[in-house]
């Protein structure tokens, strides 16, 4: 029994580890200031510009991606089936579409980095001079 405790603590402790700090980015000619409220209502699409003007072009990170996983929990607090409901209602009754999905944290980070409207999210780890973090999670 001693060993069963053991082994359950460390796979408990391994996925703690295993869940990396995701950063929201933007390009760095953006003097937007963003609070976890102002990018969670971004990404619902509630919001479709930046709070100091400036339209807004969020991007999802594809279904499956553990950024993408890490941002729906802190971020949003939402799971992957709650949100998959949300924009069916908004796509079925014309009040909404879903961000635009890419591939990775590189896709994400270029396209950021190349449009002044953008704003995704990456791993932390990944983010360097061509971006702007405007909010860690």
């Amino acid at each position: 029994m001693t060993l069963r405790m053991l082994c359950l603590t460390l796979c408990c402790l391994l996925t703690t580890v295993a869940q990396a700090e995701v950063a929201v980015i933007v390009n760095p000619g953006n003097g937007a200031s963003l609070s976890s409220e102002d990018v969670q209502r971004l990404f619902l699409g509630k919001l479709k510009s930046f709070p100091g003007g400036g339209e807004a072009t969020p991007v999802n990170q594809k279904e499956g991606q553990p950024a993408r996983e890490q941002f729906n929990q802190a971020v949003l607090n939402k799971s992957e089936s709650q949100l998959k409901a949300y924009w069916s209602q908004l796509v079925f009754t014309g009040k909404g579409t879903p961000p635009k999905e890419l591939d990775n944290d590189d896709a994400i980070k270029a396209l950021v980095a190349s449009t002044p409207g953008a704003i995704g999210y990456i791993d932390a780890a990944k983010v360097d001079g061509s971006v702007k973090v405007v909010l860690k999670q």
